[in-house]
């Protein structure tokens, strides 16, 4: 109930922080009205052109996270879910330390490392997932001399998240509801 309320709050702040981005766009005034521009999808993003899985497919995301997450398709759908449900740093933070798992320079990954952090970690990041303290405190930790572990115990606390908190919405969305008819 707890974890739920967090990620509930920290979605009003998400949200409440876009509101605040989108007024003071508005309230800047511009040389003409060809300038003004309002960062805001009236429709979510459409999955990235993929092929469509099969019905026995998507069936499997409702009990797999990561199933879900290894099928192109099924990721750019969750993604597109997450973006209506103004989540998606979650997600991108995920891909992101998968993405840094894969990097063998030690330049590279410090330099990668400190981007997640200063993307995602480290508070009022412009993309600040919703971990612990504990958890913030050991990834600060592992920074100090990064490694291709140093974020692991951040993103097993955002893909329990995404698994116990969106996953169960995301089945019951139209994005999931359209692919298994």
């Amino acid at each position: 109930m707890c974890k739920r309320l967090a990620a509930l709050t920290h979605s009003c702040l998400e949200r409440a922080k876009e509101i605040k981005i989108k007024l003071g766009i508005l309230l800047q005034k511009p040389d003409s009205v060809g300038d003004i521009v309002i960062p805001y999808n009236e429709k979510p993003e459409k999955p990235a052109k993929t092929h469509k899985p099969s019905l026995d497919e998507a069936l499997q995301w409702r009990d797999s996270l990561d199933k879900l997450l290894q099928n192109n398709y099924g990721l750019a759908s969750f993604k597109s879910f997450l973006k209506s449900e103004f989540s998606e740093e979650n997600l991108e933070f995920w891909i992101a330390c998968e993405d840094y798992k894969k990097i063998k320079s030690p330049a590279k990954m410090a330099e990668k490392a400190k981007q997640i952090y200063e993307e995602f970690i480290q508070t009022e990041a412009p993309k600040e997932v919703n971990i612990d303290h504990f958890t913030k405190d050991i990834t600060m930790k592992n920074l100090v001399e990064p490694s291709l572990s140093s974020f692991d115990m951040a993103q097993k606390r955002i893909h329990a998240l995404m698994e116990k908190d969106f996953l169960p919405c995301f089945v019951h969305s139209e994005f999931y509801q359209e692919l298994i008819k």
